[in-house]
């Protein structure tokens, strides 16, 4: 199936939106299961789309980012959805992801 980049681009953007947009309806997946399940988490996202903008030259807060995927301010998502990270938890992330 041939594409040309314009709608391969537009095709990556919607799959992305409709990514956040799940992540959004997801607020009892917390960010560590995440990490320990897929190995990114939504401060990746965050983090990825901080990346692509600095890369483009585009100005770019990593708050502004991160409000861009949690469709608010990190720390009010934080205090509304983020569960204290069980002790099994925390033990996994650090076997699995020793670099985070």
């Amino acid at each position: 199936m041939a594409i040309d980049d314009k709608i391969q681009i537009e095709l990556e953007a919607a799959a992305f939106r409709r990514l956040v947009d799940h992540l959004r309806g997801r607020t009892d997946v917390q960010n560590i299961d995440l990490m320990n399940l897929a190995g990114f988490c939504r401060n990746c996202l965050s983090n990825w789309l901080k990346d692509a903008a600095d890369a483009k030259g585009v100005a770019m807060t990593k708050d502004e980012s991160r409000e861009a995927i949690y469709g608010m301010p990190y720390e009010a998502w934080k205090s509304l959805h983020q569960a204290e990270a069980k002790p099994e938890q925390i033990e996994a992330m650090k076997k699995a992801h020793s670099g985070h």
